[in-house]
């Protein structure tokens, strides 16, 4: 099998229903940017904390659903789509992580370790996936349980960042105002 087609050579791409839409479609943009996610968080694995990375792993299992998700206009009941249950995974996880921190009482800058800032990064690409998401539900159909995940997840890399940073030994940094 090839792994080109050029069926996408004129601007146009195929959703798992097959429908025909243009590369800058709102799903499109949505899905990219979670694929664009996804890569990012593989540049931090592995971070040197094999519990963290466990749960990187996960999440980027998690977000080919997410992709799957949102590629599919139309799922049927045996499509992969992000549920309730993977919201609960990302906010356990979270409580787990937050547990071993100080709590927040001032911004921090988003800097760190290489990997601590790398998770940073990703942060704040996902939270540009979920605005995607958002602006995608605008006017198409889209599972609000995978805008939370989004949601849920930039949260969960916030707090890995912090994490990873802390068992660096890398301060964080507040900003001056």
């Amino acid at each position: 099998m090839k792994i080109y087609t050029g069926r996408g050579d004129e601007g146009m791409t195929d959703l798992k229903d097959m429908s025909r839409v243009s590369k800058t479609s709102p799903r499109i943009e949505a899905y990219g940017t979670v694929d664009e996610l996804n890569a990012l968080i593989g540049t931090v694995r592995p971070t040197g904390h094999d519990d963290v990375d466990e749960k990187l792993e996960g999440v980027q299992n998690h977000l080919h659903i997410v992709q799957a998700d949102f590629a599919n206009p139309d799922p049927d009941e045996d499509d992969p789509i992000v549920d309730e249950e993977h919201v609960e995974t990302i906010e356990s996880w979270i409580d787990e992580y937050d547990d071993e921190l100080e709590p927040l009482t001032s911004f921090i800058l988003p800097t760190g370790s290489e990997k601590g800032s790398r998770l940073h990064h990703a942060r704040a690409v996902c939270r540009r996936a979920e605005r995607r998401a958002v602006a995608m539900a605008g006017n198409e159909r889209v599972n609000e349980d995978a805008i939370q995940y989004l949601n849920r997840l930039s949260d969960g890399l916030f707090v890995w960042a912090r994490v990873v940073n802390q068992r660096d030994g890398v301060p964080e940094e507040n900003p001056t105002y």
